[in-house]
């Protein structure tokens, strides 16, 4: 019987060990969880036998137990590394549209070929699908799919609307709109730029020009003159409030309508090569007298109007001009806002992943695309968790079903971007099992031989 005791201290001496070197190994493991040997005696008892003189039968292992309190975090420069911070579990799944799904704390994503975000093993981040705004549809497993980042987003859209909300200086010097030459800035004023786009998503620079014009008895000097190009080339602009007016005849300020008062709020003005722009008129207090925005059209920019698209795009494309409530106050020329509707073919430039497990995606275009939310996972019983290897775990019947839900909500945890969990082994405390370990493996080598010796003086006897 002594043989057979000291025997299983032995083997959970060597379990122990086993143990403790197996947490030493993994110190450097994202996501590894440290294991502890659990023991309990054996014990054995019947209906006719003295239980205050048995003597117990030695030592079996009960459990090997991992502890799965939180690692340290270990920041890092990408973006798609996560850690959890709480105590949910990364889902994933080996394959496309299966169900098999692994659990694991272990965050270091990267993209595949076919850019979704994967493990190193390969196995694909599952994330729950969202809403425009970044809402979560649903919660549930059966849901949630793996995470592909597009390459590219959207289609091409042309620019129709061009808004501006500026300040022109009341004290700007006067100068003469018919000689207004765009490449000469001695000829206006100031100017403003901005991209837009035709229907194939090929850029080009729209610029707004702007001259304080000769007449201080026009509208006591109130006014103003602009001029549009796209690409440097001439372009015709047109007043909404009427009738589109063609280029007009005669000089800035001229009294057309015969009321005694030079035309005035958006009426066309053209260079002396045949350029029409446009009037804005201000009151006396530096505020705008026309519609806020003012609306005006530029001609068509294809080859039948301007000619500063190329053949292919929509021809027919135009342009609305919107002034949002400009001001003319004595100081310097400033734009306050100024924004176009159009977009070009977006490429992949950056990836985010909030706390709230949001993964978004931001494109060369200056649009952000909400691809899902990443599916936490938590247990009933952690430690019931099946061991699958690298550092991932799959349910079974002791841990209960898997409850998914949202990062930041409940006891699910927050997520780190740019962060990984470490291993939560405390080397310091391992040594020191590891000695205690192979005491006790020492002790019960030392029972053994006892044993063997008293066995051998039995056998001596004559």
């Amino acid at each position: 019987m002594s043989f057979n005791v000291s025997l299983s201290g032995l083997n959970a001496a060597q379990k122990d060990l086993s143990t403790t070197s197996n947490n030493i190994a993994n110190v450097n493991t994202i996501g590894f969880k440290e294991s502890r040997a659990e023991f309990s005696d054996v014990y054995s008892n019947s209906l006719f036998s003295n239980a205050s003189t048995n003597v117990g039968s030695g030592v079996a292992t009960a459990s090997i137990a991992q502890q799965f309190h939180q690692g340290s975090m270990s920041f890092t420069d990408n973006a798609l590394d996560l850690a959890i911070n709480g105590s949910g579990f990364f889902v994933t799944s080996s394959e496309l549209g299966s169900q098999d799904y692994s659990y694991t704390r272990a965050g270091a994503f990267k993209l595949n070929d076919d850019n979704f975000m994967v493990d190193s093993q390969g196995n694909y981040l599952m994330a729950l699908p969202v809403n425009a705004d970044g809402t979560a549809q649903s919660v549930s497993l059966s849901t949630s799919a793996p995470v592909q980042l597009p390459q590219v987003a959207g289609q091409p859209e042309a620019t129709t609307e061009v808004s501006l909300s500026m300040n022109l200086p009341a004290a700007a010097d006067e100068l003469d709109p018919a000689l207004f030459d765009p490449e000469d800035p001695s000829t206006y004023n100031s100017s403003t730029s901005v991209t837009i786009y035709d229907s194939l998503g090929e850029s080009h620079i729209q610029t707004t020009y702007f001259i304080k014009p000769t007449g201080a008895a026009l509208n006591n000097n109130n006014q103003w003159v602009g001029f549009t190009t796209v690409d440097n080339e001439p372009v015709d602009m047109y007043d909404h409030s009427g009738t589109p007016p063609g280029p007009v005849s005669g000089s800035y300020g001229e009294d057309t309508d015969g009321d005694g008062v030079a035309d005035q709020t958006n009426s066309a003005v053209a260079t002396a090569s045949g350029q029409t722009g446009f009037v804005i008129t201000f009151d006396d207090l530096g505020s705008f007298t026309g519609t806020s925005p003012a609306n005006l059209q530029t001609e068509a920019l294809g080859q039948t109007g301007a000619g500063v698209i190329d053949a292919g795009a929509d021809g027919t494309q135009t342009l609305n001009l919107n002034f949002d409530d400009p001001t003319q106050y004595a100081s310097v020329f400033e734009v306050t806002s100024l924004s176009q509707d159009g977009s070009t073919v977006g490429r992949l430039t950056n990836v985010e992943v909030s706390d709230d497990g949001l993964i978004n995606a931001t494109y060369s275009n200056g649009t952000t695309q909400a691809l899902g939310k990443v599916a936490l996972a938590r247990f009933s019983n952690e430690q019931g968790l099946t061991q699958v290897g690298n550092t991932s775990w799959q349910a079974s019947q002791a841990s209960g079903e898997a409850l998914v839900g949202e990062p930041s909500v409940g006891s699910f945890g927050s997520i780190q971007s740019a962060a990984l969990e470490q291993s939560n082994v405390d080397l310091t405390s391992e040594l020191v099992d590891l000695i205690a370990a192979q005491r006790n493996f020492e002790a019960n080598s030392r029972a053994l031989d006892v044993s063997n010796q008293l066995s051998d003086n039995i056998l001596q006897i004559r």
